[in-house]
Formats: structure tokens, C-alpha cells, sequence
């Protein structure tokens, strides 16, 4: 080959250049105006969205067994229950006692003995004519405080003991437990008469099967407050104990049942507790005013003399309220009075 067929390398180059811009002009034609879309059928318009409908979960170990009103009863009667109860516990430990209302709650009965505390004081509690037991549970934490009380303790307060009762402790504790009867058993005479004694007491709540695991029970809690104290107790009332009186466990008949009127019984009952009450009655001999140093020189045999006239009657007082006037005498060998008229208090009043 001559010299002459020989390319330089700026005509190679060149050439390459060349078939490189070639080829992209064939695989990159020029764009050209774009053709206008095929006209499509319009989109249906979205269906209007539904409402999100509000979903409660329903738990199938826990199922709510006792209705929203009968619940509603339950709470309204141990709220009474509570303000009585503390007012008896007021009265038997010479203190100031405030029992509250806390919760009413439904669950099984698994749930409510693995939240209780062990050691604790634990009462099986048989309700004729219910079918099964009520449990009553009072925690230590006010227990022993409250057996303190009883036994003459001070108001301080010391760290309860995390021990089981003893023999002694369980015949006082037997004390306030009769004591919660009583006002439970007033509590539900409106629905049911309840028959109401503590069959059993244990200090580890798991030791006792009142009913199945999943057994629902009602759970209501209270708090107790004593001094700086404060402690729960709770009742615990298995479904199937009130069952059977779901019917008058209702707002109707519990507003029915709590307006009844009173009963001839009940005013005789009444009557009879007012004529036993015992009152102070007083009879004023006369009035005067003297000296301290004469009242200091007082001595057997001194005659005080005062401008009560011994013909007007005296005034005798009932309770610091002027109820008769009398005149003074003797019986059988003691001063007495005789009682001449009987005021009337609306005069008393007006003429105070």
C-alpha cells in the first residue's frame, strides 16, 4: 500500500467525528409538536366516604356481665353506705373517720385476688338469701392502726406489720367487721333483707376459691382516712350471688324504693327511741349577784338573800329550753319540785 492511501490522524479523527454525529441525528430525529390525547371517557366520580363507625373492643376473659344501670344502683347505694359506715367507725374509735366512695368495678375474679396484697385481712362473708359468699378485704396498711385505736394507742402512727393476724387481733378486728355488717345489711334492706355473718378469715387471699377464676365479680372500693392514715378496704360480690335481683338493681326501683314513705312501725320505732333518750331538766331557785370575796367567805349556815319572791313559781329548764314552772318542796324526805304549768315554746321564744 502507498503512502498516498494513508490517512493522517486528524482525517481519522475527523471521520469519527463525523459518523458519531451521523448516527445521533438518525437515532435523535427532531421533535415535532405533540399530537393532541384521544378524548377518554370522564372518571366516575369517588363514592362519598361512610362515616367511621366508633368499634369498642370486647375482651372475651372479661366479659361485662352486669348492666351500666345495675352498676349505676350499686354505686349509688354503697355511696350512702360509705358516709354511714364511717360515721359508726367515728363513733366506736372516739375519732374522726372518713370513708369514701372510690370505684365500682366488674372483673374476674383472678384479677382481684392477684391484686391483693398478701399478708391482708381477708373476710368470707355468707349473705342468705344470696347464693355465694361476699368477700371482704381490708388492707393492713389501716387495719392495724384501727386495732391500735381500740387497744388505747396514741394518734401517731407507726409502719404496719406485714404478718397475719393474731388470735387476740382477730377478736377485735371481729368488731369492726360486725360493725360493716350492720351498716351493709341497712344498706340493702330497700332491695333485699340480707341475713349477713363472717364464716372465715384468712390472712393469704389465695388460698381461697370463693368461685371460678373467670368468674365475674363486682368490685367495690373504699378509702378509709384516719389521722394521716389512709388505706383501701374493698367488697367484692361475685355475678351470680346477685344474679337472681338483677330486676331491682335499677334505677326505678331504687328511686322508688328510697321514697317510700314511713310506716306506722317505723314512727312507733321512733317514738319509743325518743322516750328512752335521757335529757337534763333544771329547776332555777333564784338569782343574785355578789362579790368574789364574799362567794370566798362562805361558810356552812350563810343565808343569801335574793329578790325571788317565794310565792312566784320557779322556772324549770329542759335542755336550756323553759319547759315548766314548779314549785319547790319535798318527798319523802328529798327536795322536789311540782310541776304547776307548762309553757309553750313559741312563748319562750318570743319572750326571749
Amino acid at each position: 500500500m502507498s503512502d498516498e492511501n494513508v490517512l493522517s490522524q486528524d482525517e481519522v479523527q475527523s471521520l469519527l467525528s463525523s459518523l458519531d454525529g451521523g448516527a445521533g441525528a438518525a437515532d435523535s430525529p427532531e421533535p415535532s409538536a405533540p399530537a393532541p390525547p384521544p378524548s377518554a371517557p370522564a372518571a366516575p366520580k369517588p363514592a362519598a366516604a361512610r362515616p367511621r363507625e366508633r368499634v369498642t373492643p370486647y375482651d372475651f376473659r372479661r366479659p361485662e356481665r352486669v348492666g351500666k344501670e345495675q352498676m349505676r344502683a350499686l354505686q349509688s347505694l354503697h355511696e350512702g353506705f360509705g358516709r354511714n359506715y364511717g360515721a359508726a367507725l367515728s363513733a366506736l374509735l372516739r375519732s374522726i373517720v372518713e370513708v369514701k366512695l372510690t370505684s365500682v368495678d366488674q372483673l374476674t375474679y383472678s384479677e382481684f385476688v392477684f391484686g391483693l396484697e398478701n399478708p391482708t385481712c381477708f373476710n368470707l362473708i355468707q349473705a342468705d338469701p344470696l347464693e355465694g359468699h361476699f368477700i371482704l378485704d381490708i388492707s393492713p396498711i389501716v387495719l392495724y392502726p384501727v386495732i391500735d385505736r381500740l387497744l388505747g394507742g396514741g394518734k401517731e402512727s407507726n409502719t404496719p406489720s406485714r404478718r397475719p393476724l393474731t388470735e387476740i387481733e382477730l377478736r377485735i378486728v371481729g368488731r369492726i367487721t360486725q360493725l360493716f355488717t350492720t351498716e351493709l345489711r341497712k344498706a340493702w334492706e330497700n332491695v333485699v333483707e340480707l341475713d349477713l355473718q363472717v364464716v372465715r378469715v384468712e390472712s393469704n387471699p389465695q388460698l381461697v376459691q370463693v368461685v371460678p377464676p373467670n368468674e365475674v365479680v363486682v368490685l367495690i372500693t373504699f378509702e378509709l382516712a384516719i389521722g394521716d392514715v389512709r388505706g383501701m378496704f374493698n367488697l367484692c360480690i361475685p355475678f351470680n350471688s346477685i344474679e337472681r335481683i338483677g330486676g331491682k338493681l335499677s334505677a326505678n326501683s331504687w328511686t322508688s324504693y328510697s321514697r317510700r314513705a314511713a310506716t306506722q312501725e317505723d314512727t312507733q320505732r321512733t317514738a319509743l327511741n325518743l322516750h328512752r333518750a335521757t335529757v337534763e331538766m333544771v329547776a332555777e331557785l333564784a338569782s343574785t349577784v355578789i362579790s368574789t370575796g364574799d362567794l370566798i367567805n362562805l361558810r356552812i349556815g350563810d343565808v343569801i338573800t335574793t329578790d325571788h319572791d317565794c310565792q312566784r313559781p320557779l322556772l324549770v329548764r329542759v335542755e336550756g329550753v323553759n319547759r315548766f314552772l314548779a314549785k319547790p318542796g319535798a318527798f319523802k324526805g328529798h327536795k322536789a319540785i311540782l310541776v304547776d304549768d307548762v309553757l309553750d315554746p313559741p312563748q319562750d321564744e318570743s319572750s326571749e
